[in-house]
């Protein structure tokens, strides 16, 4: 059941915008995404004071409606959010846990390393890695997708600024576009396509203007990039660990597993995702007790099951180890965000919002300026609050949405995870300022991809 099955099926609501209660929750939210929004000065992960803020929500939210008589309507649909969530949690768990299984096969080095060691010049090191960007990040999560490209770049230009600066923009452009084409290629679009707003297939409609938006400020860019040979330095020669292959075959699977759950059976596609994942940890038992690193660890007299490493550099395959890496606070804060923005919409205050935007301004222009508004705010509170809202929109509007909030994170470089992780691990190169010289190219792609979607697919 869809959750625009569920919302048509729910009691009357309150009208608690204007109540003592409806303003408390706003301010509370706004408060809670405030202290998100200066995690980096306060050192306060981002999913605390979230989780607060949708406890408050919908305690006052509750409370409002008991005064009322109605003790059962909230928690009706406090289960409707959590079950959203439910879904959506475990399927980017068993998602991240294949991507950091394939890290930990070396996948991503071994990638980085044969691209280093190709010796290619500058200005195709930027179109490679670009379009690498673009594709991989349809698989897995651009965050990764601009960490493993961004290796590349900054090995292969170290010290030459005039190539750095628009390779990691254009890494990150890439990143951020190749997410939007496919319904699992990043959160927004997968939170679309699992609230049943889209089916699996439409999303493919946006391969074509994803790739405008990248490929507009990619060629005005590629003016800038020298068209020298990188410095002569070799990187080393890294290989994929055993079974690392294996692992990307069982993601492929994995993947038609939860399309076909939802395509064929109507079934959620985190029922596919978690038996994927079930075959990993099958495949991970097989590696510890019987691979290479276990069959090193008898060698050294160390039998297979105590879990003792091999060497201090090469611990043994322990797929419960790779699952703790998973980004808890991510997924704490998708949490919080998801219930919290749902206690606005269950008080009405996404009702107001809604007809401010997409009654006053009309759906084209409320939707290029979620995309405008999540270069400021992250992206997953402004996709789902739309969703929220659930304004009155065609197939071509809620694609349209689903790319602006996807790609309108480009426009700063503090806009979206990749960028913000790119600067990190540049240390200074690519910096805020930096992207923000390269912003007009990246708005002409923006506003270009636009263009070319309500030209190909209507609006």
């Amino acid at each position: 059941m869809s959750l625009l099955t569920v919302m048509a099926a729910e009691a009357p609501r309150l009208d608690l915008t204007h109540s003592w209660v409806g303003y408390v929750g706003v301010a509370t939210f706004l408060i809670a995404y405030l202290l998100v929004s200066i995690e980096s000065r306060t050192h306060l992960r981002k999913a605390k004071p979230v989780i607060i803020a949708a406890g408050v929500i919908w305690l006052l939210a509750a409370l409002a409606y008991a005064r009322a008589g109605d003790t059962v309507t909230a928690g009706q649909v406090l289960r409707r959010d959590i079950g959203t969530f439910g879904e959506l949690f475990l399927f980017i768990l068993s998602a991240m846990t294949f991507v950091n299984t394939m890290e930990e096969r070396q996948i991503f080095s071994a990638l980085r390393s044969w691209l280093i060691r190709k010796r290619l010049s500058l200005r195709t090191v930027f179109w490679a890695t670009g379009l690498l960007s673009f594709l991989i990040s349809s698989q897995i999560d651009n965050m990764t997708t601009a960490l493993v490209m961004g290796t590349v770049v900054l090995t292969v230009g170290r010290g030459n600024i005039r190539f750095l600066v628009p390779a990691c923009i254009n890494v990150v452009v890439a990143a951020n576009a190749g997410g939007a084409w496919c319904a699992y290629g990043d959160i927004t679009s997968l939170m679309v396509w699992q609230t049943g707003l889209l089916p699996f297939l439409a999303f493919f409609k946006l391969f074509v203007p994803a790739a405008v938006n990248w490929l507009v400020p990619a060629l005005i860019m590629t003016i800038a990039v020298p068209r020298a040979l990188p410095a002569a330095e070799q990187d080393e020669d890294i290989r994929v660990r055993q079974g690392g292959w294996l692992v990307v075959g069982l993601l492929a699977l994995t993947l038609v597993l939860a399309v076909a759950s939802d395509q064929l059976l109507g079934l959620p596609p985190a029922l596919g995702m978690m038996t994927g994942l079930g075959l990993l940890n099958l495949y991970g038992f097989y590696l510890r007790r019987f691979g290479h690193e276990a069959r090193a660890a008898v060698q050294h007299g160390v039998m297979p099951l105590e879990g003792i490493e091999v060497s201090p550099h090469r611990p043994r395959f322990d797929i419960f180890q790779i699952l703790q890496r998973a980004e808890w606070d991510t997924l704490m804060f998708f949490y919080g965000v998801i219930v919290a923005i749902g206690g606005l919409e269950f008080m009405g205050q996404l009702g107001l919002l809604s007809k401010a935007m997409y009654t006053g301004l009309g759906a084209t222009m409320a939707n290029t300026l979620v995309g405008v508004v999540s270069a400021f705010v992250d992206n997953i509170p402004v996709m789902y609050s739309v969703i929220a809202m659930h304004p009155p929109m065609s197939q071509a509007q809620w694609l349209l949405v689903t790319m602006t909030a996807g790609v309108g994170g480009s426009l700063l470089s503090i806009g979206s995870a990749a960028g913000v992780a790119l600067m990190s691990q540049s240390r200074g190169v690519y910096t805020f300022a930096s992207h923000l010289r390269w912003t007009w190219a990246i708005a002409l792609g923006y506003a270009a991809s636009i263009f070319v979607h309500l030209a190909i697919n209507g609006g």
